[in-house]
């Protein structure tokens, strides 16, 4: 090819890479706004006819319960059910709806071109591309909460994590766990015992043959043939996602979604095997448990005769106060999440209602490293968007990192990107505290923070791309890394600093803590969700054995 031949092709790479950050606004753009608004404007009405399931008469939970567990993610999902087998009656409460699945209506939105359905009680949103959409406020399922120099990604439906999520379900390498938990925890044990219960829960298995070779998953070949070009080997990836969904998909017998970049909002057509298809649904099927949507804890308190006192919020979809009250229990169990039940230890601990909380509650959050990254692919060749994530690759040139094949979220045909979410091991940690004017519980993370685990990945997804002859470069672009959020947020109530070595809460017996809330900041260079489902697994076992 001659040089002006070449000078061409890069240039049109470049443009591609460019129309990544400018196609979400030429579907619906406001002449002159820069922001991207769905081209049909959606509201509550709409959602109403789309979804109506979301909008049905919401139950009260008992006064009383033996157990709450606050929250309906991995470590809350898998508690409800390990206390309903036990014979311990237990009252699920989650913020968030229960949404249904449809292999034909959309029921969740899309990162293309989203709308309230997709957040959490906002009204604008700017992700990976960069691109600012706004939308009418509604109770989606993401909620991005936004702190001084981070952004954090939870969810905020019944299912937790498991809606929004990627699916890919990894166990760290037993060095670093045990460098992240200084021996608090037995890796031994989760490897032999817990990591392999929730392997057979949840049914995780790698990416088949047919639907790694199918067309929406070029992009994870392109991915793997460069890595081994820089001389890795990728490593399959055990995933959540239900093949015979992705199956459906191809064949065209269901709507596509995880087949064409839909997953941080949800899948309409149950692709993903979420909670609600396992845990949460065995729990309910005891008849020992019940999950209540639409239910805010606001805060929590302990009385002098060891009783819980739960302030809920009964919330419409919309946002709207159906009602407040007041819950009982004996045994309360905190599965909000890193951030949901760090706000309520922190806010209960300053405010006075849990007294006895030790100098440990609040403290120890991280993002797990989390890096968003893209690298010019090698040849422009139509590549797909399939979601579940076919791989990974590890390196410790620098810090010790994973890079896991990732898609680009909305964008269901050729960018000229490769992307991968990269963790790093890195020892960044801060705190949450309390304002009492506003009493509201926050953190800041420094660019220092950040700068150093964009910095590593960034080497290596370089390295990467020089060798195995990319395109184009998206460092000019701003795209090739950056850490401005996590949606593996983890810590606040440590495991053996907070809690004792099983999440029991120091100083207030009958409280713990069974979510990622435990883990301090980092699951060593993987997705914490397989690490936290084991240890809710490893703790609930030992805390209904001992009775306490």
């Amino acid at each position: 090819m001659r040089d002006e031949e070449v000078a061409w092709v890069r240039r049109r790479a470049l443009f591609k890479a460019a129309g990544v950050a400018a196609v979400l606004g030429a579907a619906g753009q406001v002449p002159g706004a820069g922001i991207a608004q769905a081209a049909n404007p959606s509201g509550p009405g709409q959602f109403r006819q789309w979804v109506p399931e979301i909008f049905a008469p919401l139950a009260d939970p008992p006064e009383h319960t033996t157990a709450i567990v606050i929250g309906s993610g991995f470590g809350a999902a898998v508690t409800a059910l390990r206390l309903a087998q036990a014979g311990i009656a237990n009252t699920v409460l989650e913020r968030g709806s229960r949404w249904p699945n449809d292999p034909w209506r959309e029921i969740f939105t899309g990162d293309d071109l989203p709308d309230g359905r997709g957040f959490w009680h906002r009204t604008s949103f700017t992700g990976v591309t960069k691109v600012p959409m706004t939308f009418t406020k509604f109770g989606g399922v993401l909620d991005c909460t936004s702190y001084p120099g981070i952004d954090v990604w939870r969810a905020a439906a019944v299912g937790g994590g498991s809606v929004i999520f990627t699916g890919a379900m990894v166990a760290p390498q037993r060095r670093f766990f045990d460098h992240v938990f200084g021996g608090v925890v037995d890796y031994g044990e989760l490897d032999r015992v817990y990591y392999p219960r929730v392997r057979e829960m949840l049914r995780l298995s790698p990416i088949p043959a047919d639907i790694y070779n199918s067309g929406p998953f070029s992009h994870s070949r392109a991915w793997d043939d460069q890595v081994r070009k820089a001389g890795f080997q990728p490593v399959a990836n055990d995933s959540i996602f239900n093949w015979d969904v992705l199956r459906a998909e191809l064949s065209g017998a269901a709507r596509p979604s995880a087949t064409a970049a839909r997953s941080n909002l949800g899948n309409s057509n149950g692709a993903k095997f979420d909670l609600n298809q396992n845990y949460l649904r065995y729990a309910q099927e005891t008849g020992r448990s019940t999950v209540y949507p639409g239910h805010r804890v606001d805060a929590i308190a302990q009385e002098g005769s060891g009783r819980f006192v739960v302030t809920v919020t009964k919330l419409a979809p919309t946002g709207d106060v159906l009602a407040t009250r007041t819950l009982t229990c004996d045994q309360l169990f905190l599965g909000a999440g890193s951030v949901g039940t760090s706000e309520l230890l922190v806010r209960a601990q300053a405010t006075g209602t849990l007294p006895n909380l030790n100098e440990h509650v609040g403290a120890g959050w991280g993002t797990n490293g989390d890096v968003v990254l893209a690298r010019g692919a090698s040849q422009l060749a139509g590549l797909g968007q399939g979601v579940p994530s076919a791989s990974r690759i590890f390196d410790e040139s620098g810090l010790p990192l994973t890079l896991e094949n990732w898609y680009i979220p909305g964008i269901p045909f050729e960018t000229g990107a490769l992307a991968s979410l990269g963790m790093v091991l890195d020892s960044a940690r801060t705190r949450f505290g309390y304002h009492r004017a506003t009493d509201s519980v926050g953190l800041s993370w420094s660019a220092r923070n950040r700068d150093e685990i964009v910095g590593v990945a960034r080497a290596v997804d370089h390295r990467i791309a020089e060798q195995a002859g990319a395109v184009v470069e998206y460092g000019a672009l701003g795209y090739d890394a950056n850490a401005l959020f996590t949606a593996h947020p983890l810590g606040g109530a440590v495991l053996g600093l907070a809690t004792d070595g099983y999440g029991r809460v120091h100083g207030h017996p009958g409280l713990y803590v069974l979510d990622g809330a435990a883990i301090p900041g980092s699951t060593g260079t993987v997705n914490p969700s397989l690490t936290i489902a084991a240890l809710a697994e490893r703790n609930i076992e030992a805390i209904i054995r001992s009775g306490k």
